[in-house]
């Protein structure tokens, strides 16, 4: 079989970039934000924090909030004609 080339974050150094203003400490605030079910939310992953980062291909994407599982949601996506589920931490998502 063939091996995977590169990693997660292969090829996403533009992407997964801060804004020069944005970096420093994170709020509190985007750690404990919280969504209901049923609620438009856009995928805008905070690079500095990899735990529960969706994979990069969706950054940017607009979901519907399927449900919670732990501290993260289940984001409904629709990705080419399928709709799909991410599980994503709250400090990735953005109302």
């Amino acid at each position: 079989m063939v091996q995977r080339a590169g990693s997660f974050r292969r090829k996403t150094r533009s992407k997964l970039k801060k804004n020069i203003r944005d970096r420093g400490k994170i709020s509190i605030r985007k750690y404990l934000q919280t969504f209901k079910e049923g609620e438009i939310v856009v995928l805008k992953a905070e690079p500095a924090v990899q735990r529960g980062m969706y994979f990069p291909r969706y950054h940017g994407k607009s979901g519907r909030i399927k449900g919670k599982k732990g501290n993260c949601y289940e984001v409904l996506i629709k990705d080419g004609g399928k709709e799909k589920t991410l599980i994503v931490h709250p400090i990735h998502l953005k109302k």
